[in-house]
């Protein structure tokens, strides 16, 4: 894996930070990941990315993307949780960039994703991704699922379903990726920016052969989905048997600016994660008969894909 010779020095030594322990570089082994690409709304998109330095990444006039990633880490310096990404893929800059080019040339153009929610199962990894690197991280019950050909994963809050999202697995994991991404994240008024290096096969389906399903429950976090027009199904799926991952321990952060002078920190400031603890134990998965309220989008397999029942426990 390509890795800024920074990282490989700091190989073999330990930090400690807000209490948490780490063995460096901070990362993570044997981590299977999904991901599907859904097209929305550009305008509406853009409303959601704070600040006026951050674009929507438009790969047409009219429309942008949105990401849906789910990680089951397996072996972290945190110990072992899910991480379920609700994101934007967007581009840094003065001006909006043209559709597609950032896609080519994304260190010009700051390609990267603002993650709109990022809840995980466990309460240091809040402590950790959201103290630290100003990840907008929150405990949830989630669960992470390869069975029957498919790859599924739900996320539950306070009793209340969120999101389910669903896709057919890629019958090979073909690709050799390595590659870095850069997350943007809002947290104590700033925008924050920090990247991940990571490798690992993958198996994808891209344009008509993608399958998959998004839902959406009815809880507050995720209300603002519902007005992005989220296409009726995703342009591109992916699975990751096994990955391999880096999060720098560098990272970037500058002021949020308004027109207006913020009546409070946006989107909240240190005491939420102030009082937190380093707790590894797992939040109990949803329950296996949960499902969100309402189906944003039921898309049906490609004419050569039977439809797969998913196994219950």
């Amino acid at each position: 894996m390509f890795l800024p010779r920074r990282i490989q020095q700091q190989s073999g030594r330990y930090s400690r930070v807000d209490g948490i322990p780490y063995a460096l570089p901070v990362d993570s082994k044997g981590a299977p990941a999904m991901v599907a690409a859904f097209t929305v709304d550009a305008r509406r998109a853009a409303s959601l990315l704070p600040g006026n330095e951050l674009h929507p990444l438009r790969i047409s006039r009219d429309r942008a993307v949105l990401l849906v990633s789910v990680i089951d880490y397996k072996r972290t310096d945190i110990g072992a949780y899910i991480e379920f990404s609700i994101a934007l893929a967007c581009t840094h800059g003065a001006r909006p960039a043209p559709p597609i080019l950032p896609v080519l040339f994304q260190k010009r153009f700051g390609l990267g994703q603002y993650v709109v929610d990022l809840p995980v199962n466990t309460e240091v990894s809040v402590k950790g991704g959201k103290g630290i690197w100003g990840m907008p991280k929150h405990l949830a019950r989630l669960d992470f699922r390869v069975e029957n050909g498919s790859v599924s994963s739900r996320y539950e809050e306070g009793g209340q379903q969120a999101v389910r999202v669903r896709i057919e697995r890629p019958k090979l994991a073909w690709l050799p990726l390595r590659m870095a991404a850069v997350n943007y994240c809002a947290f104590r008024g700033m925008l924050m920016k920090s990247t991940i290096y990571f490798r690992g096969r993958f198996g994808f389906r891209l344009g008509k052969r993608a399958w998959g399903t998004l839902e959406l429950g009815d809880h507050p976090r995720v209300q603002v989905l519902r007005d992005l027009s989220i296409s009726p199904r995703p342009f591109l799926t992916g699975f990751f048997p096994s990955s391999t991952g880096v999060l720098d321990d560098h990272f970037e952060a500058w002021f949020l600016s308004e027109p207006t002078l913020p009546v409070q920190t946006y989107p909240e400031g240190l005491d939420s994660v102030v009082d937190l603890g380093q707790d590894q134990t797992p939040m109990p998965p949803p329950e296996s008969n949960g499902a969100p309220a309402r189906v944003l989008q039921a898309v049906a397999p490609p004419p050569d894909v039977p439809p797969r029942e998913e196994a219950r426990p």
